[in-house]
């Protein structure tokens, strides 16, 4: 499975995987969960990973069995069309999207978080899924987010705080200059939150593919609220940044 476009958003500010092991949530363990392309760092009230494994197997059943009955779903550049047999998972990939413009791949890192995600709030009453850079997150206390934007001076600088009535909520970025996937804009990140992880992802890539100049990130608040149902969010080109909506901006240096 691939996406429309490349998301890099980390829990701590290091491009590499090397990052997770910095994240310790206080209270909370941390543990991997690997299946194919699928490669989760997930932190929990207690070792869920066989559950989580069991989830992550289920999630990537629905969306692969789906591929084999339709395959022009995996590469489709357009909405999807409803379809009301389809999985839900599936189906929620084909709302977020739709309503994008772009196909239901854009939304998959995102939406096998959420889908993890919520199946551990189950057992666990808090919950962090990243999934290659895409985050779902439940939890009782604020979390800071991390931005990575390349070769941009501002990469790793700025995190989005997202408080607990934020939650649960996405955190989602894509890059036209980081990563191999198909991107058409040339923005070094655009960050997004929502309350679906599932739409984070979607719409980072959507508001991604729209940015190509300085000009572009001027207009990304009110391109923002054209698509709706985002909390807010950050773009940046190079030294340049532009954050709108509902959003908190950390200076992570002050931490260094």
């Amino acid at each position: 499975m691939d996406k429309n476009c490349a998301d890099k958003t980390d829990l701590h500010g290091d491009s590499r995987r090397s990052y997770r092991l910095s994240i310790k949530p206080d209270g909370m363990i941390s543990f991997p969960v690997a299946v194919r392309e699928t490669d989760l760092w997930i932190s929990a009230g207690e070792d869920l990973s066989e559950v989580a494994l069991e989830l992550t197997l289920e999630c990537r059943r629905e969306i692969e069995a789906y591929i084999t009955t339709y395959p022009a779903f995996l590469r489709t550049l357009i909405p999807w069309r409803r379809d009301p047999f389809a999985p839900s998972v599936v189906k929620a990939m084909v709302d977020a999207t739709s309503r994008l413009g772009i196909g239901p791949m854009a939304s998959v890192a995102g939406a096998i978080a959420e889908f993890v995600g919520k199946g551990l709030l189950k057992l666990s009453d808090q919950v962090i899924v990243e999934n290659g850079g895409d985050v779902f997150m439940s939890l009782r206390r604020p979390c800071t987010v991390a931005i990575l934007a390349g070769s941009s001076p501002l990469s790793g600088m700025i995190g989005l705080k997202i408080r607990p009535q934020q939650m649960p909520a996405g955190v989602c970025t894509s890059s036209g200059t980081v990563g191999h996937s198909l991107s058409y804009g040339k923005a070094d990140a655009v960050c997004v939150a929502a309350p679906s992880a599932c739409l984070a992802d979607g719409a980072a890539t959507a508001l991604a593919n729209r940015i190509n100049n300085f000009q572009d990130l001027q207009a990304l608040p009110s391109m923002a609220d054209q698509l709706g149902g985002l909390s807010g969010g950050v773009g940046i080109i190079g030294e340049q940044m532009v954050a709108w909506g509902q959003v908190e901006l950390v200076d992570l240096r002050a931490r260094s």
